[in-house]
C-alpha cells in the first residue's frame, strides 16, 4: 500500500469513478437547452398602454416594499444526463390592459360635506321647532282671546237681560201706580159727583173740580176776549220781531171794563200804547159761558198773532 491509501479513512466511501465525463455531459445538456429556448420560442414584444392616474390622499402613506422573487434553486446534477427533446413554448395570449381604478374621494372633503349636511339638518330642525312653538303660542293666544270674548259676550247678555228685566219691572210698577192713581181719582170724582148731585154746578163735562162754580175763566174765554179787542188795535209802525205785551183787565159784573194795567211791556212803547187804546175803545167785554164775569185776568197781545 502507498502512503495515500494508508492516510485515508477506512470508513469514508470511495469517490465515484468517471466524474469528468459526467461533468462534460452536463455542460453539453445545458448548452443544448439554451439553444432550444433561444431558437424554438417566438418572442412577441409590444408597447404597453400607459395610464396616468393622479391620486390624492389627505394623510401621506408609505408604499409597501416591492416583492422580490426568490432566486432559482440550483439544478442537481443527474447521474446520467439524457438528451432532452426540444420544447416548443406556445405564445401566451396578450391580456387587454386593465382600466385604471376609479379615483377615491378625498376623506377630508367627505368629512366636511357630512358636517355641512348635518349642520343644515340641525338648522332645519331648529326652524321647524321654532315654527311649531310659534304656531302653538298663536293657537293658545287665539283660544284665550276667543274664551275672553265669549265670557264678555255672556256677561253683556246677562247685563242686558237684567237691565231689561229691571226696566220691565219699573214699567209694570209705574203702570200699577198709574192704575191705582186713576182708580183713586175715579173713586174721588164719583164720590164728589154723588155729593154734589150736579146741583147748581156750572163746570163743564170735563171739569174735575169739586166747587159749584169755577173761580177762573173757561178755556175759550180768552179767545173770545181777544176776538173782541184785536179789531180795535190800530198800529202802523214797522217793528222787528214779534213784541209781546201783557195787560191785566178788571171787569164790572155786567162786563164793563173798569180798569186795565200794563203788566209786562213788549219793549216797544208804541205797541204797548196801541194795545191799551184798543182796550179802551172796546169798553165792554162778553161774559163767560156760565154768565159770570171772571175776576181780574191777564191777556197777552202779540203783534203778529
Amino acid at each position: 500500500m502507498d502512503a495515500a491509501t494508508l492516510s485515508r479513512d477506512p470508513f469514508m466511501p470511495r469517490p465515484p469513478k468517471g466524474r469528468g465525463p459526467a461533468l462534460a455531459l452536463a455542460l453539453l445538456a445545458h448548452v443544448l437547452l439554451i439553444a432550444a429556448l433561444a431558437f424554438g420560442v417566438h418572442w412577441h414584444t409590444f408597447e404597453p398602454n400607459t395610464v396616468a392616474a393622479e391620486l390624492w390622499s389627505a394623510v401621506p402613506q408609505a408604499a409597501a416594499p416591492r416583492a422580490v422573487e426568490p432566486p432559482p434553486a440550483p439544478t442537481p446534477t443527474p447521474p446520467e444526463v439524457r438528451k432532452p427533446e426540444p420544447v416548443v413554448k406556445q405564445a401566451e395570449p396578450v391580456a387587454p390592459p386593465k382600466p385604471p381604478p376609479p379615483a377615491l374621494p378625498d376623506p377630508q372633503i367627505a368629512i366636511e360635506q357630512a358636517k355641512r349636511e348635518a349642520a343644515q339638518r340641525a338648522l332645519a330642525e331648529q326652524e321647524q321647532q321654532k315654527l311649531k312653538r310659534e304656531k302653538a303660542e298663536q293657537d293658545k293666544a287665539a283660544r284665550a282671546k276667543a274664551a275672553l270674548e265669549k265670557q264678555r259676550a255672556q256677561e253683556e247678555l246677562a247685563r242686558q237681560q237684567a237691565q231689561a228685566e229691571k226696566v220691565k219691572a219699573e214699567q209694570e210698577k209705574a203702570l200699577a201706580a198709574k192704575r191705582a192713581a186713576d182708580a183713586a181719582a175715579a173713586a174721588r170724582a164719583a164720590y164728589l159727583k154723588r155729593m154734589l148731585g150736579q146741583a147748581g154746578a156750572t163746570g163743564g163735562p170735563t171739569d174735575t173740580g169739586s166747587a159749584a162754580r169755577a173761580s177762573g175763566p173757561s178755556a175759550s174765554y180768552a179767545g173770545r176776549i181777544m176776538a173782541r179787542i184785536k179789531p180795535n188795535i190800530v198800529f202802523s209802525d214797522t217793528v222787528d220781531g214779534n213784541p209781546l205785551a201783557t195787560v191785566e183787565v178788571t171787569l164790572a159784573p155786567d162786563g164793563t171794563i173798569i180798569a186795565r194795567r200794563l203788566v209786562k211791556s213788549s219793549g216797544v212803547k208804541s205797541w204797548d200804547d196801541a194795545v191799551l187804546r184798543a182796550i179802551d175803545r172796546t169798553e165792554i167785554l162778553p161774559r163767560d159761558i156760565d154768565g159770570r164775569v171772571p175776576p181780574p185776568f191777564q191777556i197777552d197781545f202779540r203783534l203778529h198773532d
